[in-house]
């Protein structure tokens, strides 16, 4: 009987202990406690996560199996054996992590999700990627991302352009924790890649501050609205609590073509970051700062300019100016001082006498001569091709407060950022009417320079309502951009002109508030999540002109008059009324704008990069209101269904409302196929309906040329038939598939997708006035009547020759398939390998005619309206097939990092289709290796593109290099132009 009672306790005692509450410790494979990491209980809702020494307990019996996972570290199943357990998470995300991009079910990971999603940990790259800013970093290790450097292209050389799957800039919709991000406020006009969009500056959020980033490759404006056609990037921000990281990184270019081909070292980086956050509460919370600075030299890439600098004029300047003679006086009419001077020179005239003789005799080419007389090489005159220099600092904050133990959280996130930059335009060369050489007589090169700011702001508060999960927000941004022109001239101020300029810019704000609601059934099917929500939000876009020297054509009274007019006006361009409010005639209507001694205008406004006038200035806002509808069932344990559709209006063109239907069937275990059907939009921006200016575009010849960009509902668009910009609309499918191969350790996902694209908003061609047929006089004087003369003085008094606009266009076609191979390996006890082959296969194409007006059709102004250039821009420019290997092979104290990034073929954008040129296919390698010296200090050191390889040489017989301006095309760009870059980083942890 005792016995019995002896076997009755011990069994109570076992029952006992396989009901009590598991407790454990989660660490990551250091050693060090995790904080906030999730544990479920597989296949039931019961959860818990670790405090902030990373301890847990949870309701389990031994033999149950309990999920551990934790951002930034792989998932880990652990079946309880008893009731005190330490758990080791290794580092480095997998495809299984939760995602919050693309699905809003709660529990939904990359692999099972319905549409492909990239996850890229960026604590992994921040400590031995090259790259230090978010676009390079992006463009290297997503495919299916492109963004390069810009040269010589005004703004855009301070802000890179970057694409989704080929589409446009404008066409992916960027989020921060999950809310909506406000793009940059500069348009991209000049001769780059998305010329005519409107992207978001990446690189104001320091990549010090995220944590990881989705990227979501597949439209989806039926979940999150305009923007969102190629697909869309999520970045997750810092959370890291009790932990103070800070990096130094320095690098440059040491390549063969460094310092304007002559070879050494140029472009020095040197990037300072850091992030330190505190817990707040008893619940998890939590505020994080995280920020960087930064400085960026500049670099050239041009060897030396090959074409003509100066004309016998330019040495009879020389020559009078050596003998204290004031030169700006040998552009009057009275020809005495240049006969003298012509003659103390040594020119033989020939009898030469009167203004126009001597233009004949003196126009001719002198450059060998008077390179020699000056001490100059034609390697002082050269641009600077290559990248402009940046200083510019950034600061986000993220943080947390949970209010209770029931979900209910009070967050917030915010970022300051400020870079000032310096870029440098063509160069002004002593022989052109552009350089009024009384003030520079061997010519100047004009720089831009810029000042860029942006802010931002997002607060909410999230709960439950009973089982209803609610998330209330409202996220606020805007970006400034202004410019100061350095170093240049207005040569139709002649002497009275500044050599610096505030030439205004431009600023956009955009205010998002959201509601979100969702609930998770997991009693319906095999689990049902709904979610809806609604959207209000307020955009605005505000030009500021600059200094009226900085925009004026001034007349030879030093006046700004235009004199093509013949009535009087003030600064602003209107007319100016006498006392019986009637307009008053311009005297100075017979005058000419001043001139150089040929005979040639002088432009007005500041030289690079003419500022915004009064006319250009404005103030234009607008709202749009959204509602949405999200569904996503299991209706079988292997077959998954979402629907979205989104309701959205907006207070300039009206509503749209669109779809999504995507599934995904769980063909077995480790073998998931994936589908999407969707339907999208894109807004026009507003800087794409109200940007208008005047600025220098320098042709295919390096020729330059004023060109007027005019709003679409300016006067010039209606003359020329272009109508008001309305809404893109899209169309797309992907298919797929996610496979594991659990004993090769192999991930795989392949997907397709086809995108089409209607109503495409782009940049026109230049526009010019049609003067009337030859009437037989002889006369070369070019007469305008009717519309053309309408034209002819609207371009007269923005200062332009030729007019721009933006447009809806042409429709498109996009397709591409996309492959991602993850491979993972343990060697012995300590060595880890990870490896990551990704690629892209794209190509995009406009289909069907050009949606010209019945006006431009009958003008034969069609292939103005979307020209050759345009075409390639779009469909060839940035390649079209891209891959990467990345290998990391990781120990205690070892980093190795081995990257190859094939970079497909590009063609040079011109609009000659004989000057096309293929720059062919190119492999670049990124090597670094880092030592940990203690378990708070490592250094490391490696290259980007560690072979100093360069895109293909523009070839002399297609007709692009410019006179030796560009040696490597400037308008198709695979991976810039910098060569070899090498690099050291320090990174220092206290924990």
């Amino acid at each position: 009987m005792k016995k019995m009672y002896l076997v009755f306790i011990i069994l109570l005692a076992g029952v006992s202990f396989s009901n009590a509450q598991v407790t454990g410790t989660v660490l990551d494979d250091e050693g060090t406690p995790l904080a906030g990491a999730s544990i479920v209980k597989k296949g039931t809702t019961t959860g818990s996560t670790t405090d902030f020494d990373g301890n847990f307990s949870i309701d389990a019996v031994v033999g149950d199996v309990i999920i551990v996972s934790y951002i930034g570290f792989e998932t880990k199943n652990v079946t309880v054996a008893n009731s005190n357990m330490t758990i080791r998470l290794a580092s480095g995300l997998a495809l299984e992590e939760v995602v919050i991009i693309g699905s809003r079910n709660p529990n939904r990971t990359a692999t099972e999700s319905t549409v492909p999603v990239d996850v890229i940990d960026m604590k992994e790259l921040n400590n031995i990627a090259p790259q230090v800013n978010l676009n390079q970093i992006l463009n290297y290790v997503a495919p299916s991302f492109t963004s390069n450097t810009q040269t010589i292209s005004d703004g855009t050389d301070h802000v890179d352009p970057a694409s989704l799957r080929g589409l446009g800039p404008d066409q992916v919709l960027v989020l921060i924790n999950g809310k909506r991000r406000h793009t940059s406020s500069l348009i991209n006009v000049n001769g780059t890649f998305g010329r005519g969009s409107v992207g978001t500056d990446l690189n104001a959020i320091p990549a010090a501050a995220i944590q990881r980033i989705e990227v979501l490759r597949d439209g989806a404006a039926a979940q999150y609205g305009s923007d969102a056609i190629a697909g869309v990037i999520n970045i997750i921000l810092n959370k890291s609590v009790n932990e103070l990281t800070a990096t130094v990184t320095t690098g440059a270019n040491f390549s063969k073509n460094a310092n304007d081909q002559t070879g050494g070292v140029d472009g020095q980086t040197t990037n300072v970051a850091a992030s330190y956050g505190l817990p707040i509460g008893e619940n998890g919370g939590f505020i994080n700062f995280s920020g960087d600075f930064d400085v960026r030299e500049a670099y050239g890439r041009m060897n030396e300019w090959e074409g003509s600098i100066f004309n016998l004029y330019n040495t009879v300047e020389r020559v009078a100016g050596a003998d204290g003679y004031d030169i700006s006086s040998l552009l009057d009419n009275d020809v005495a001082d240049v006969i003298q001077y012509t003659d103390q020179a040594g020119i033989n005239r020939n009898g030469a006498a009167t203004k126009d003789e001597l233009r004949t005799l003196l126009s001719a080419d002198n450059t060998t001569a008077e390179l020699a007389a000056r001490g100059k090489e034609r390697s002082d005159y050269n641009m600077r091709v290559g990248q402009s220099a940046l200083r510019g600092g950034r600061l986000f904050a993220n943080f947390s407060l949970p209010l209770d133990t029931n979900g209910t959280e009070l967050y917030s996130f915010a970022g300051l950022s400020s870079r000032t930059g310096n870029s440098a335009g063509f160069y002004r060369l002593p022989n052109q009417s552009r350089t009024f050489t009384p003030a520079y007589i061997d010519g100047f090169l004009p720089e831009i320079n810029s000042t860029i700011k942006d802010q931002s702001l997002s607060v909410g508060i999230k709960g439950m309502i009973g089982d209803w999960s609610v998330d209330f927000s409202n996220t606020y941004g805007k970006n400034s951009f202004l410019y100061t022109i350095g170093n240049t001239f207005n040569a139709s101020l002649e002497n009275a002109s500044p050599t610096f300029f505030d030439a205004g810019g431009f600023s956009f704000s955009q205010n998002t508030s959201n509601l979100d609601v969702s609930q998770f059934f997991e009693d319906v099917m095999s689990g049902l999540n709904i979610a809806f929500g609604a959207e209000y939000r307020v955009e605005n876009y505000d030009i500021v002109a600059g200094e009226p020297a900085s925009y004026g054509l001034y007349d030879g009274t030093g006046n700004i008059n235009n004199p093509y007019d013949d009535i009087l006006r003030d600064d602003a361009g209107s007319p100016v009324l006498d006392g019986d409010n009637k307009t008053i005639p311009n005297s100075n209507s017979a005058l000419l704008v001043p001139s150089d001694f040929f005979g040639n205008s002088r432009p007005g406004g500041s030289q690079v990069f003419p500022g915004f006038g009064p006319k250009n200035e404005l103030s234009r806002g607008r709202n749009s209101v959204a509602g949405y509808l999200d569904l996503e069932a299991d209706v079988t344990e292997k077959f998954l269904l979402s629907f979205a559709t989104r309701f959205e209006n907006y207070s300039d063109f009206g509503s749209t409302i669109n779809f999504k239907l995507a599934s995904r069937v769980k063909a077995s275990e480790n073998l998931n196929i994936r589908g999407a059907l969707n339907t999208g939009f894109r807004a026009p921006s507003l800087h794409q309906i109200n940007f208008n200016s005047t600025s220098t575009i320098f042709d295919q010849n390096g020729d330059p040329q004023e060109v007027g960009t005019f709003a679409n509902d300016s006067r010039a668009a209606k003359l020329l038939g272009i109508p008001k910009l309305k809404e893109e609309t899209s169309s797309s499918a992907s298919f797929g598939l996610t496979a594991k191969i659990p004993n090769a350790n192999l991930t795989v996902t392949v997907d397709g997708y086809f995108v089409k694209i209607n109503d495409r908003v782009v940049y026109t061609g230049q526009f010019e006035p049609t003067p009337d047929a030859d009437d037989g006089s002889g006369s070369d004087v070019k007469v305008y009547s009717g519309p053309q003369l309408e034209l002819f003085n609207l371009l007269s008094q923005a200062n332009a020759t030729a007019a721009s606009f933006f447009a809806n266009a042409i429709d498109t076609e996009s397709k591409g398939l996309d492959i991602v191979i993850t491979h993972k390996a343990t060697f012995g006890d300590n060595w880890r390998l990870k490896s990551d082959l990704a690629g892209t296969f794209s190509k995009t194409k406009k289909v069907g005619d050009i949606n010209a007006s019945q006006v431009l059709q009958d003008a034969g102004l069609v292939d103005t309206y979307f020209p050759e250039d345009s075409r390639v821009y779009l469909e060839e420019a940035v390649p079209r097939t891209k891959f990467n290997l990345s290998n990391s092979l990781t120990s205690e104290k070892l980093v190795f990092f081995l990257r190859n990034v094939y970079f497909g073929e590009v063609t040079e954008a011109t609009t000659t289709i004989e000057n096309q040129q293929v720059f062919g296919e190119k492999l670049v390698t990124d090597l670094s290796v880092g030592y940990k010296v203690t378990d708070a200090l490592t250094f490391t050191v490696g290259a980007n593109n560690l072979f100093d390889i360069y895109p293909d040489r523009a070839e002399e017989s297609f007709g692009n290099r410019s006179s030796g301006r560009f040696d490597w095309s400037r308008r198709a760009q695979q991976f810039g132009i910098g060569g070899r870059f090498l690099f050291a980083r320090v990174s220092f942890t206290l924990k």
